[in-house]
């Protein structure tokens, strides 16, 4: 014991270094990563934005970023499963804490998360954002789109979220057709996996159906996303609704017939050669929760979008 520590999250001396806080003790950030807004020298940072005044069922979203830190700890200090490495080791990391945003001002919400989206994107670093729910990702493919120009999306969900809306409107089940036509995401180069519901449009966009998926195996999913996007510049989205209630009951809009998170986890795996740019993680509401399960699966796909950027990194240096 003479050489750990505990509270790694604000004790630790670099980006870099493991943890040794025991489980089920200590400051809970993502993987234990520190916690600081210092952006210097850092290659991925990972955000909580708690917000969920955007949901049309159940709410309860904005705690999704504190439960997915919480089901992370497990994660702090080993090989990381299926990346055979230490994610760290190489790729120094940080927890950027929470967007501030105004419970009373929901107006105010959008402008605030994309001011700061593009102030972490000016650092170079990668962003990883924890919803919250799929409203938020409507400014992060704002600040994307600025640096990066119109992105292909992938986005696993149960529902397409390309619903009307009126300009202005805070609606989690709009933004795709907002991004569409605001020019953030090229539709023709994107792609919906999981989709068990119906909208009034698809605006271009290739959609894997839950009949599709179940019918396919991982590599034959990750084959068609691979091919369909190839080598642009993407945003990978995560709806926890896209698994089965059975694999993630935490959330505002379940929907069953969906995928197991084990099924989803080995296509995530094989995306590596996508030009995934930036990502997130949403719609996990751990009021409905059980045992932490979609607080565990979300997580582990957090953990898969790092890992997948480690291995580009170090393809590059």
């Amino acid at each position: 014991m003479a050489n750990k520590t505990i509270d790694h999250a604000i004790t630790a001396k670099t980006l870099k270094s493991a943890a040794s806080d025991p489980t089920h003790a200590g400051i809970l950030s993502f993987m234990r990563r520190r916690y600081t807004k210092v952006l210097k020298d850092v290659d991925a940072v990972v955000w909580g934005i708690p917000f969920d005044a955007a949901t049309s069922n159940r709410p309860g979203t904005r705690f999704g970023p504190q439960a997915i830190r919480r089901a992370s700890a497990i994660m702090d200090n080993d090989p990381q499963y299926p990346f055979e490495r230490d994610l760290f080791e190489d790729m120094a990391v940080i927890d950027y804490g929470d967007c501030l945003l105004d419970y009373g001002n929901h107006q105010k919400t959008p402008g605030t998360i994309e001011r700061e989206a593009k102030k972490i994107l000016k650092s170079g670093a990668y962003m990883l954002t924890l919803g919250g729910d799929h409203f938020i990702t409507l400014p992060l493919l704002r600040a994307h789109a600025e640096k990066y120009g119109p992105l292909s999306l992938v986005q696993f969900d149960a529902h397409q979220d390309t619903w009307a809306d009126e300009k202005g409107r805070i609606d989690h089940g709009s933004f795709v057709g907002t991004a569409v036509r605001e020019g953030l995401i090229d539709a023709e180069s994107s792609i919906q996996i999981g989709i068990r519901t119906h909208a009034p449009e698809d605006c271009g966009i290739r959609i894997l159906y839950g009949y599709d998926v179940e019918e396919m195996s991982a590599a034959e999913i990750a084959d068609t996303i691979i091919h369909h996007v190839g080598d642009r510049a993407t945003y990978l989205t995560f709806d926890i609704d896209c698994l089965d209630p059975a694999f993630a009951p935490g959330t505002g809009t379940p929907v069953s017939g969906g995928p197991s998170s084990a099924r989803i986890l080995s296509v995530l795996r094989k995306l590596g050669a996508l030009n995934i740019v930036g990502s997130d993680v949403v719609e996990v509401a751990p009021a409905y929760d059980h045992a932490d399960i979609t607080a565990i699966a979300g997580s582990n796909i957090a953990m898969y979008m790092l890992g997948l950027h480690a291995e580009k990194l170090a393809e590059r240096r």
